[in-house]
């Protein structure tokens, strides 16, 4: 079991210890679970609730948190972003999933492939031909690499990984179960009958270094050319980046979000869950997208927030949505007022009719 003490994770996360500095803490927890000898963190106010019945040994705080009482028997250590420090101390408890140094003799690896120093393969693992491993790189079982395949130093590739030909890996890059780099893009050309014929795929997919790519994600390779995903991306599960995508440097897509063929995307942006991009766009670098919205055209304005269906600025849709919630109200005040108009001009026809028979 790993142990580290409070001042050795002050330490780590570049805080300041409140408290025992030598309590000995074995793994982290959440606030609401955490024992005398694990640690937990505070970052969001609504999580104060469980402060009261707090058993952790210690908990990392946000500096910005006003504590309204601290446990006696909780070390406090005071960061400047808690949620980042904790990850950190995640990091620093963390088990390595640990996949097979050397190669498996149920691996299948062709004489030509090029693997370098402390190379793990796991079983029923294929690395084609022409291909080259970086050293340290740890490859689960059920992994295909295709020929020509470039893969960088100490990545990971988990089980079902699917790297299909002339594709380039960075370093230090993770892809996750069932990820596929490399399938055909969406390419089909109808003729006169609107029967579609194959447009061959001929270029690669190129990822920058520190990307992860999330479980059964798909990036497809290029028409021509290839499909680039910049360094430090992170891309979560489900996602599929269609042919000739270009994904800036440090960008993070979530879950089922699709960006269609050839949409280029600058660097830092954040896209929502299940957002939709159309194809042959361009995104400005800094780009926030919500949850759901629909990209249906250029964004050309860097460091704005979008939202909704075709996507507006985030506030506007904040405010459509708002009146858009309202609008039962108002048809029904809307039905009043147009009943009252057509009263009062009924009467007033009246009143006239019967002045014209007065004066009559």
């Amino acid at each position: 079991m790993m142990e580290l003490l409070c001042k050795e994770i002050a330490n780590i996360v570049g805080g300041e210890c409140l408290g025992d500095e030598t309590r000995v803490i074995h793994s982290p927890a959440k606030i609401e679970d955490a024992g005398a000898n694990q640690i937990s963190f505070l970052a969001n106010p609504k999580y104060l609730v469980h402060l009261d019945q707090c058993r952790a040994g210690a908990l990392i705080v946000d500096h910005r948190l006003e504590l309204p009482l601290i446990p006696v028997q909780t070390t406090i250590i005071k960061v400047s972003d808690a949620y980042s420090s904790f990850g950190l101390v995640l990091k620093a408890f963390q088990k390595e999933p640990v996949y097979h140094l050397g190669i498996h003799p149920q691996s299948t690896v062709d004489p030509s492939a090029n693997l370098g120093v402390n190379v793990g393969i796991g079983p029923y693992s294929v690395i084609s031909e022409n291909s080259r491993i970086g050293a340290g790189c740890r490859i689960a079982s059920q992994v295909y690499i295709g020929s020509r395949v470039s893969l960088g130093e100490n990545c990971i590739l988990h089980p079902g990984v699917r790297i299909l030909d002339g594709c380039q890996i960075g370093d230090r890059c993770v892809l996750y179960a069932n990820a596929v780099i490399g399938s055909d893009g969406f390419g089909y050309a109808p003729d006169k009958d609107y029967v579609y014929a194959k447009i061959p795929q001929t270029g690669i997919v190129i990822l920058g270094n520190d990307v992860e790519v999330g479980a059964n994600a798909t990036i497809d390779r290029a028409t021509m050319g290839a499909t680039t995903v910049g360094d430090g991306c992170k891309i979560d599960n489900l996602v599929h980046l269609a042919h000739n995508v270009e994904l800036g440097a440090h960008s993070v897509i979530a879950a089922q979000t699709g960006i269609s063929g050839s949409t280029k995307i600058g660097e830092k942006c954040v896209f929502g869950g299940q957002v939709g991009v159309a194809g042959h766009l361009q995104i400005a670098s800094g780009s926030q997208i919500g949850g759901q919205a629909g990209v249906t055209h250029t964004i050309e304005d860097a460091n704005r927030k979008w939202n909704g269906t075709p996507i507006m600025s985030y506030m506007d849709n904040q405010r459509s949505n708002a009146l858009f919630r309202k609008l039962p109200q108002i048809e029904s005040e809307l039905k009043v007022e147009i009943q009252t108009l057509k009263d009062a001009y009924i009467n007033l026809v009246r009143e006239f009719e019967k002045a014209k028979t007065q004066g009559a």
